[in-house]
C-alpha cells in the first residue's frame, strides 16, 4: 500500500462549525473506506494547515477521489502528497541509472 499525506484546512463554513468536527472526521473515515483508502492517523496541527492525515491506498485514483470528495462537502479544503518510507525512498535511490 502506498502511503498519502493530506494537508487540510478549513474554509470558512468548517471553522465556523468547528464543534462539529469529530463528527466530521468520523464520517471521513467512512468515506475513505468506501473509496478504498485507509486512513491511518489524523492530526490537528498549527501553523500554515489544520489537520494532517496520513492514509493508505493502493492507487493514488483513490486518494484523489477521496479528497475530491471530502472537499465537495465545502468544510475544508485538501493537498495531497505521496510519501515514501526510508525504506522505499532508499531502495528508489539504489535502483537509479
Amino acid at each position: 500500500m502506498a502511503t498519502f499525506i493530506l494537508t487540510i484546512n478549513w474554509t470558512d463554513q468548517g471553522i465556523r462549525n468547528v464543534r462539529d468536527a469529530p463528527k466530521r472526521s468520523e464520517a471521513a473515515k467512512e468515506l475513505a473506506k468506501k473509496v478504498g483508502v485507509e486512513i491511518t492517523e489524523i492530526y490537528l496541527t498549527s501553523g500554515e494547515h489544520d489537520i494532517l492525515v496520513i492514509a493508505e491506498a493502493p492507487l493514488g485514483d483513490q486518494v484523489t477521489k477521496f479528497a475530491l470528495a471530502l472537499g465537495s462537502l465545502g468544510n475544508v479544503r485538501t493537498c495531497t502528497s505521496r510519501a515514501w518510507t526510508e525504506s522505499e525512498w532508499t531502495k528508489l535511490i539504489s535502483e537509479l541509472p
